[in-house]
């Protein structure tokens, strides 16, 4: 049975770290509260579809975006918390599926 490989399952954990550390998405949430997305499971959800369906995975299951998984989970975030943040470039809707 196919597995995550060690790259997606450490990018996902890292992710995860960062997140829970407040410390995603620097430098674009540096100073910023979203300890609110904690407690609206909806958000938190958001947050994490938008880095899956971003992450990109080689032929081997390497990731190959990261950071810029990352850096899209992040401006929901932002947007979540700052209704004055607008996020460029929009979301498609490919980045916002919920699977």
């Amino acid at each position: 049975m196919p597995r995550l490989s060690h790259s997606t399952s450490g990018a996902i954990r890292l992710f995860s770290f960062w997140l829970a550390n407040r410390t995603v998405g620097l430098p674009l949430l540096d100073g910023v509260d979203y300890s609110c997305i904690f407690e609206e499971p909806s958000a938190l959800e958001q947050t994490y579809a938008i880095f899956a369906n971003v992450l990109e995975l080689d032929a081997d299951g390497r990731v190959l975006d990261a950071k810029h998984a990352e850096h899209r989970a992040a401006q929901f975030i932002r947007s979540y918390v700052d209704s004055a943040y607008r996020i460029e470039p929009p979301f498609e809707d490919w980045e916002l599926a919920l699977h």
